[in-house]
Parts: C-alpha cells; structure tokens; sequence
C-alpha cells in the first residue's frame, strides 16, 4: 500500500525510465511514489533466470547498452558499469562457392585485410572509414544535446555543422546514402542493419523511419558503441531502483494502475491499492496505455516488428569459416542473411504478408564478454548464451496464429543460421532441469501481452528525430514541451521510450521528465 495519500509525483511504471525519474526528482526534494503493475520493477531491461534449474541469468529482453548518458549513471550515483566488446561484428558469406566472412575488430590492420579479402581491394575499407568517421563526429555533437532543452530543427542542423551530411541523414533516404558509399551487397547490407533494429522499413522509404532508426544506432555514448551491461541488464535497473529507494522514493509493486484524472493542476492515480493524489503524473509506458488511462482515443497504431529469441549452449557451434575463431565470430554482433539485397528481399516479402524465406537475423553471446551473468559450473564447462534478434518480422504476420508463426519463424531463423555452421545449432543448446532445451523465442505480440509494448513496438511508437516540430517549437512552449516530454495535459509528463528522444535503454525519457519538473518548479 502508498504510505500516502499525496504526492508532489506518481509515476506510472517501474522501468528504468521510470526509476530514473524517481530518482532524480527524489534527490530534489519531492515526495515520489512509483507504481508498477509487475511484481518487480524494470520493465524490459531485466535479467532472469530464464530456463528451469539452470544458473544463468540472461538480459531477457533488453540486452546492450549505448545510448545511456555517463551523465546520468554520475549524477545518481550507480552502481553499475558495461564492457566492451573485442570484436565489433562478424558476418559469414559465401563467395566462389567458398566459405568467408568479414570480421570488424581486432585492430585497423586487421580489419583493412578482412575487407580487403572479401572484397579485393581496399575500396569498401577505405569508405567505410570515411563513412563511420563522420557518424562519429556527428554523434560527439548530438549525443550530448539529448540531455538538454529540445533544440530547434535549424539549431541541432547548426550543432551537426555538416550540410552534407544532415542532408544524407535527416532528409534523404539512408539507402541514397549507402549505396553512394559503398558496392560489396554485404558490407551495404551490415551498414543498413543498425537502421532496421525493431524499425519495419525499406532502405528508401519515403517516411526516413529507417534514418531515425539509424541515428540512435550510432550516436549512443558518442561513440555509437553498443556494450554488455556487467551482470546483466538487471544489473542496471536494480541500481536504479536502489538509487531512487535511497532517496526517498517509494516504489510499490504488483499494482496496475487503472485511471489518471487531471484538471490540468493537480491530478488523482487509480491503482488495484485505491487512488493517491499528485501534483503531477509522470507516465513511463507508451502513448497507448497513458490514452487507455486517460480515457482517450488512442493514438495511431504501433508495430514492432522483430523476433526476439534467448538460448543457452553447452559450447558454441563450429563454423563452416575455418578462417575465424567462434569465439571471436559470436563475441560481436554476428549478422545472418542481411546482405542488402537479402534485406530488402526480406522487407518485400513480409510486407507482402508472408514470412521471410531467409529470414535476417543477428545474433549476440554476452556470457564471452561478461561470464558473471553464468553460474562458475557452468563457465567451468564451457557454457555460453546466445541472444538473437531477428528483423523484418512485423507483428500483422502473428495476427492469425501467433504460436505457430513464432515456431515456424524460428525454425526458419535457425535454418539460415546453420547454413553458415558446420553442425546444427541444434546439438549445441543446453537443457534445463526437466529435459527441455534452453531456447525460449518471443514475437511482437508476445511482447505486447507481456510488456504492453505496443504492437511489440520496442520504441513505443516510431522513433522522432532529437528536434522539436516546428508546429510545437520548445523555445515557446511550457518546460514539458521545451523537455520533449509534454502531453496534452500540462501536468501529465510522459517519461517512457515514447517521448521525444525515447527508445533504447538510455535513461534519457526519465531525466528530461524530471528536469522538466524541475524547472517548472
């Protein structure tokens, strides 16, 4: 039960978002209560023992980390750190009826040679050196504005200082970019891949959904690294919640919340535990549920669009590339059947409304780069996990029957797997106590029931470049607005994925909200 009856904040939903929010604005002085309708906080960024009997402790849903601000982990004191990956991504390929691969890391000279005998020369090296250097820079000048004010359109192309390259990126189609850059079809297609993440989209759709979707990709931390979270992504949410508990925020679990009530100046929470007061609502789930709570009419549907699957193995498969050492090849982001023709085939396909005949995948094995998320037993025998996120596979394909399309998907996936393996992944995995294997898969609609992602929508809704419209200008609007993080309601603040500059597991929703609190006193 809330200790009060009275708030100067609610926040609806336990998730990280959530909890920094709480954090931040308890750490300030406010009386905070947090209400999460599962029986523990942290939403999609968790770890959990996902197979009976066995002890590893996988990041469920959410698995790497990059766009989370250092700013934020210093100001709230956590507990918490990430590793990087020796290897950035290994993609296998067949080229003259022969076994390859590119393999990204290890070093320039490395890397130089890998390109140089997939491809012949140093051509698509050399460009994509020049490609990444200018994400890069574009990254050290907007990553640092997302903790900040939402800039205008004009300030932030200010800010990027690149005409080019905010052409290419913010108003052409990324494809025009990658196909200007590059011409091996498998180095295209390893580019086009960090556009594609949950985001259901050719590379010359006209909406730039894909553009978006690229952006956040290759700005995290400014660097675009993506990195393991050390003991898992629980590990960051528990600190979270440690954080905000140790402030003075009170979190109360197993309790959905049912209604919000505003009149603009002071609102009232309905929960299973009954109604508590607040000055203001902070909402951290997606646009759909603050309308459902609201008792308006929805927003335009949401669709995610990915397989999600977890694995446990005894060892990792060997592959059909002698060239490479598996433990290298799965230590980065190992990509299967996203060439750029592949890619675009898959997308054709499941537009159409059919499943991907070579469905595009990638897969991660976090245990090589943090082993403490296994029991010692199992890192003594050799043990690891896999997490593999599939593409192209929108939530309208499930509608029909979603348990028999997530198995036939997930045959297909692991089919395009083996292709690349010397044996099947299949005499790899690992069994838990009651004789199954340790392989669990999860599609959009799945995620949707057990998270009330929308559609499975990993983002929300679709990702918004880091400006403000021109029709909600923040330099003019209130500090919810000047924050990216307004409502229809001035007191009801959105802190979730769905708020401008949302998605991914940044922590940036939830400090925007609370600096827009803040702010307004």
């Amino acid at each position: 039960m809330p200790e009060r009856t009275s708030y100067d904040a609610v926040i609806v939903g336990g998730g990280h978002n959530g909890l920094v929010a709480a954090a931040y604005l308890s750490r300030a002085g406010r009386s905070v209560l947090v209400l999460e309708r599962l029986d523990h906080t942290g939403g999609a960024a968790v770890s959990t023992r996902a197979f009976a009997g066995v002890d590893a402790r996988l990041s469920r849903y959410s698995y790497l980390v990059s766009l989370l601000p250092p700013k934020i982990v210093q100001d709230l004191g956590l507990r918490f750190a990430v590793r990087k990956r020796t290897v950035s991504s290994y993609t296998p390929a067949v080229r003259d009826g022969r076994p390859t691969g590119l393999l990204v890391g290890g070093g320039e000279a490395r890397t130089r040679t890998a390109f140089a005998e997939l491809t012949g020369s140093d051509r698509e090296f050399t460009a994509w050196q020049r490609f990444y250097g200018s994400t890069q820079r574009l990254a050290e000048r907007v990553f640092p504005t997302l903790t900040g004010p939402l800039p205008s359109r004009a300030a932030l192309r200010a800010t990027v200082d690149d005409d080019a390259l905010w052409h290419a990126l913010f108003e052409r189609p990324l494809g025009e970019l990658v196909e200007e850059t590059f011409t091996d079809d498998l180095i295209r297609g390893v580019v086009l891949t960090d556009a594609l993440i949950g985001t259901f989209a050719g590379a010359h759709d006209p909406s730039l959904r894909q553009n978006r979707c690229f952006l956040y990709h290759v700005i995290g931390g400014g660097t675009g690294d993506w990195d393991v979270p050390i003991g898992g992504m629980g590990a960051l949410t528990d600190a979270l919640a440690d954080a905000a508990r140790r402030a003075g925020a009170e979190i109360v679990t197993d309790c959905a919340v049912t209604g919000i009530a505003t009149d603009g100046r002071s609102a009232e929470v309905t929960c299973d535990q009954g109604t508590v007061g607040a000055r203001r609502v902070l909402v951290n789930a997606a646009p759909r549920e603050l309308a459902r709570l609201l008792g308006e009419a929805p927003p335009p549907p949401a669709e995610g669009a990915q397989l999600k699957v977890n694995m446990l193995l005894t060892r990792l498969p060997r592959l059909r590339d002698t060239g490479v050492d598996p433990r290298e090849a799965f230590s980065g982001t190992f990509h299967i059947a996203e060439g750029y023709r592949q890619l675009e085939d898959a997308y054709q396909q499941a537009a159409s409304g059919g499943l991907p005949v070579s469905p595009p995948s990638e897969i991660y094995c976090h245990s090589l780069t943090d082993p403490s998320i296994l029991g010692a037993d199992l890192v003594r025998q050799g043990y690891q996990t896999l997490t593999l996120f599939g593409l192209h596979a929108p939530a309208r394909l499930f509608t029909a029957d979603n348990d028999a399309t997530r198995d036939r998907l997930l045959a297909a996936t692991l089919a395009e797997l083996d292709t690349h393996l010397a044996e099947p992944l299949a005499g790899c995995l690992a069994h838990d106590a009651d004789g199954r294997p340790c392989i669990e898969a999860r599609s959009p609609l799945d995620l949707d029931r057990e998270l009330g992602l929308p559609g499975g929508n990993i983002f929300h809704r679709d990702l918004a470049f880091p400006y403000a419209e021109p029709a909600d200008d923040a330099a003019e609007g209130t500090a919810p607005a000047r924050w990216g993080v307004a409502t229809t309601h001035p007191n009801v603040l959105l802190c979730g994925a769905g708020a401008v500059r949302g998605g991914g597991v940044s922590g940036i929703p939830g400090h925007n909200a609370a600096m827009a609190v803040l702010e307004e006193g």
